[in-house]
């Protein structure tokens, strides 16, 4: 009887048992046929379980996570509304360019509402900006108005 480390094993169908625990003439132990079969009970032509995905093709390519896409903050969101900030308390010129940039970001946002989440802040801005706007040239008009009223009065 040759042992584990014999480095001669015994030939298959010799009549010695295999000390890896195949009976003799090759066949599998626990009834899974002849020696030439998969030992986890799939034949040799069966497709590969692990090949190609299993799961389903990506509806949403903007997304690998699968699902719909992530909205995003509209990239000029945040400028808009430091514009109208600026426009309120500063200048009215920079509200203005504000209530430009506010409308073009608020048309994309209306066209694909899904793609973008900070339609409020370009909101926000936007509203600031028209009231910087509206204050500077009520500004504007009380300066002509007190101005034609000196020059009326006299006033040197």
């Amino acid at each position: 009887m040759s042992t584990p480390s014999d480095p001669n094993p015994p030939e298959p169908g010799s009549g010695e048992p295999n000390p890896y625990g195949q009976s003799p003439g090759g066949s599998a132990p626990y009834g899974q046929g002849s020696g030439d079969a998969n030992p986890y009970g799939q034949g040799a032509g069966d497709p590969n379980p692990y090949q190609g995905n299993p799961y389903p093709q990506n509806a949403y390519p903007g997304n690998p996570y699968g699902g719909p896409a992530v909205p995003q903050p509209h990239p000029q969101g945040t400028t808009v509304l430091v514009l109208g900030i600026v426009g309120l308390v500063v200048c009215f010129i920079a509200g203005i360019v504000g209530l430009v940039i506010g409308n073009k970001a608020l048309k994309e946002i209306d066209a694909n509402p899904a793609a973008y989440n900070n339609r409020q802040s370009v909101v926000i801005g936007r509203i600031l900006a028209i009231i910087g706007i509206a204050l500077q040239v009520i500004g504007i008009v009380a300066y002509v108005i007190i101005v034609a009223v000196a020059v009326n009065n006299g006033v040197r």
